[in-house]
């Protein structure tokens, strides 16, 4: 055992006593994370040369990393960290939770408070009549948890041909073999060796770059939406078993589509009998203001995909919520022949029900859509306007889409994404966490964030993007 390695091992028991303190230098911590990590979404012979990026604690929307640099997180870790980082309601659940029940199934016709009693609160907090759940440990799982559904449900109705599912060019649905092909995205596909079948996709709802001239967001939300209708005529109504849609596409760069997209998709849906699925792993727990982003955006889901802001990313957990008619067909079905090694783990569900408590009980969502997202959207805006390098800016809440483009043309770059990846740089060079996503900046701050903090975050990026326009000449 080389001497780093077992420093680590004594800073690991330290943590137990809270006598913690870092022992390896960052080159220390770099080349040992070369050695002997893949990072995911990473190209990691890049990686390394470079070096990565240590971070050791975080407290409130800030982090510090190996060199002592205090970094604000504009991205909520992965748009997760809803509640903020060092909040010990959900540190003393986590505690609480371990000394009596660690860990126990959900299989063998067996369960436990925690998990009823975070189904019980769910219950009341998801608008409409969602009664029941399914856990998992990750977006990913709950939308394979949703193919997994949908099938059982048509098969329960004796409808065994509704089998196809539609999703969207440039949507994202986790990165599992069948998420990842729920998922719009072909640079995802061309690294699998082989994708699920009776998936389909129509055009997203990005109205920049994507309307024809001439045309209004409103009448484009709908000739959008109404690519879903023709799809299902094209495989016939008999065939098409759901429709799976995030509310504001996340990775592919905060869609915001038109005010007119959602309500006619869910017509449409109703129309022909196709099950309507809200992927809310971003959008759900407080992102836009609502609980539930589909309560922004004005339709009614049958099924929805939660993670990431149920624990506000402290401990993983992934759920699938179901409305009570699809969950009283899929009672009468028999078996469900689904299921993970972790659903409804224990501490996983007390850390979940502290975080929705605390959601709830200080407001924190009726804040966002009261105070600092209207805040944050209008300091964005302000910042952007006319500026050389950026398209527009999209965004509700405490979530925005930076679109980089040539601002005096009205277009987007060739070279666009390079430009996001600069942007990034810089943005990191500052100190803020801002993410690329195709050519379209992404922010997305813990729920908790000040006025202050805010004006941080923006004032960062309008940095970053303005060192951008300077190195390829738009200033």
């Amino acid at each position: 055992m080389n001497r780093v390695v077992a420093d680590l091992i004594e800073y690991g028991a330290g943590a137990k006593t809270g006598h913690v303190k870092p022992v390896c230098t960052t080159d220390e911590y770099r080349a040992l994370d070369a050695a002997h990590h893949i990072h995911p979404f990473t190209d990691m012979e890049s990686l390394n040369f470079k070096g990565s990026r240590v971070i050791t604690k975080a407290n409130g929307v800030y982090l510090t990393d190996s060199d002592g640099n205090r970094i604000i997180d504009g991205m909520a870790g992965l748009w997760c960290v809803n509640v903020g980082y060092g909040r010990q309601e959900l540190i003393e659940a986590a505690y609480r939770q371990l000394q009596v029940l660690p860990y126990y199934n959900t299989f063998f016709q067996s369960t436990h408070p925690p998990v009823i009693e975070l189904s019980a609160l769910l219950a009341e907090l998801v608008p409409g009549d969602f009664s029941h759940f399914f856990y998992c440990n990750s977006g990913s799982e709950g939308n394979d948890t949703v193919m997994r559904i949908v099938q059982q449900y048509w098969i329960a109705l004796g409808k065994r041909t509704k089998k196809y599912v539609i999703s969207r060019k440039n949507a994202y649905h986790g990165s599992t073999i069948a998420g990842a092909t729920l998922g719009g995205m072909t640079g995802m596909h061309s690294q699998m060796l082989s994708r699920v079948e009776y998936v389909e996709y129509i055009g997203q709802p990005c109205y920049f770059g994507e309307a024809q001239r001439g045309t209004t967001p409103e009448e484009f939300g709908l000739l959008r939406a109404r690519e879903l209708e023709a799809k299902i005529l094209e495989l016939g109504a008999e065939n098409v078993g759901a429709f799976i849609g995030e509310p504001f596409q996340g990775a592919g760069g905060v869609i915001v589509p038109p005010s007119t997209y959602w309500p006619e998709i869910e017509r449409i849906c109703r129309k022909y009998d196709v099950l309507l699925v809200a992927d809310e792993v971003i959008g759900g727990f407080g992102r836009t203001g609502e609980w539930f982003a589909h309560e922004h955006f004005g339709f009614a889901p049958d099924l929805i995909t939660m993670a990431k802001g149920l624990t506000s990313g402290y401990v993983p957990m992934g759920a699938v919520g179901v409305h009570s008619r699809v969950a009283k067909v899929l009672a009468k079905g028999g078996d469900f022949a689904h299921g993970v090694t972790y659903s409804g783990h224990p501490v996983a569900a007390a850390v979940a029900l502290a975080n929705l408590k605390l959601l709830r009980d200080d407001r924190i969502v009726e804040n966002v859509k009261t105070d600092t997202g209207p805040y944050f959207q209008r300091k964005l805006r302000d910042a952007f306007t006319n500026h050389p390098l950026v398209g527009e800016v999209a965004g509700v809440g405490l979530v925005a889409g930076i679109q980089i483009a040539d601002a005096a043309h009205g277009k987007a770059l060739d070279n666009g994404t390079e430009v996001a990846i600069a942007c990034r740089d810089f943005s990191y060079h500052h100190n803020l966490i801002m993410r690329p996503t195709g050519d379209r900046m992404t922010l997305s701050p813990p729920l908790v964030v000040t006025h202050d903090e805010i004006d941080e975050i923006v004032t960062k990026a309008k940095t970053a993007i303005d060192d951008a326009a300077r190195q390829f000449g738009f200033a």
